[in-house]
């Protein structure tokens, strides 16, 4: 199957490795611009050198923002194109105890995995509603239907993003 993303702008969070560069590739060799974000200059330096060896002529734009918090994603959002496909990657993991999990970790986990991907969307859905064309996609995990014992933290946070996403599909 072809899929012709000529004229169409994507932001993919966490793109510098991973699923997010395959993603970010993909929606490139499809003819969108992309917009690869990372925390730092040499990810995102070496993500966008990448990208442009293994798709000629690629249009690709970079942003370097932390988006565990607001002030990370407003940082992102003051810079961006018009985004025509979101798509909210950015995410962290690890295993930890439940009983050794504190609220510190909850809350950094819940900023990075869920609220990432809240505020990117309630930016930047209602100019893709308005244009009559646009895409969100939430990258989870199986891990949000059989919440591992040793990653209830994380787990709770991809079960959280299925549901905001069917929230905002409806």
């Amino acid at each position: 199957m072809k899929i012709d993303l000529h004229g169409k702008t994507a932001l993919v969070t966490a793109s510098t490795g991973g699923i997010g560069f395959a993603i970010a590739q993909g929606l490139a060799e499809s003819g969108a611009e992309v917009v690869l974000n990372g925390r730092s200059e040499a990810s995102v330096s070496r993500a966008r050198e990448k990208l442009n060896g293994l798709v000629a002529g690629a249009k690709i734009h970079t942003f370097i923002a932390d988006l565990g918090s607001a002030e990370g994603v407003n940082q992102l959002l003051n810079g961006l194109p018009a985004i025509d496909i979101l798509v909210n990657n950015a995410g962290i993991y690890g295993p930890q105890d439940f009983y050794a999990t504190d609220d510190e970790t909850w809350e950094a986990y819940w900023q990075t995995n869920v609220m990432s991907g809240v505020r990117l969307s309630r930016a930047l859905l209602p100019e893709m509603v308005k244009r009559g064309w646009g895409r969100v996609v939430f990258i989870s995990s199986e891990s949000a239907r059989n919440i591992p014992a040793d990653m209830v933290h994380y787990g709770v946070t991809k079960t959280a993003q299925l549901s905001l996403a069917r929230g905002l599909a409806k």
